[in-house]
């Protein structure tokens, strides 16, 4: 009986209409489950559209996705060209002479310098309202080490959004928006699909 009912629940599910959510969240969402490793490693990338396995990545790779599926928007391409455009109001973090395609976007501090270029910066929200599903959050966690992830379209019991990232443990949907102190809060701006 239990086998039955659980065989008609997807059909069931079909025929109820989706709620209106944002393209950004369901995008970072969908790499739940599937990347489910976290490797820094430098990588030699494919150029334009270039990506490591889906298996694995950092947490810029759950916002590189996530934009690249819900708006087509390659952020590779995007900024290395406007780093090749304005190297200097880049970080020199990591004695770089030259723009490098490989690495350059799924640095956190590039990707903070690259939206507040693109005029997606907003002043970091301070409450649960300040923050709408599809934003792009950075945060600073301390020794050095900076994050990134995306608002997701779905709150905790406390009515905090969650956070879709990947800080370790591959691609999660949790309850960390006030975790650590938000350094950033980004929200693209593409025309309507």
């Amino acid at each position: 009986m239990l086998r039955l009912r659980l065989s008609v629940l997807p059909l069931l599910l079909a025929l109820v209409p989706a709620l209106p959510g944002s393209p950004m969240a369901e995008a970072a969402r969908a790499q739940v489950g599937v990347t489910t490793s976290y490797d820094p490693a430098y990588r030699k990338l494919a150029y334009p559209g270039g990506d490591v396995p889906a298996d694995t990545g950092v947490c810029c790779d759950v916002v590189i996705r996530a934009l690249r599926i819900a708006h087509r928007f390659d952020l590779q391409k995007a900024v290395h060209e406007d780093m090749g455009a304005a190297f200097p109001a880049y970080p020199k973090n990591w004695g770089l002479k030259k723009p490098d395609a490989n690495i350059d976007h799924r640095r956190v501090p590039n990707l903070q310098t690259f939206f507040r270029r693109k005029g997606w910066s907003l002043t970091p929200g301070r409450a649960a309202a300040d923050f709408q599903p599809g934003d792009i959050v950075t945060w600073d966690l301390g020794h050095g080490l900076v994050h990134t992830g995306v608002v997701a379209d779905r709150k905790a019991k406390s009515g905090t959004p969650l956070v879709i990232h990947n800080i370790g443990r591959g691609a999660q949907e949790e309850d960390v928006l006030f975790a650590w102190a938000i350094t950033g809060q980004y929200r693209p701006q593409f025309p309507a699909q």
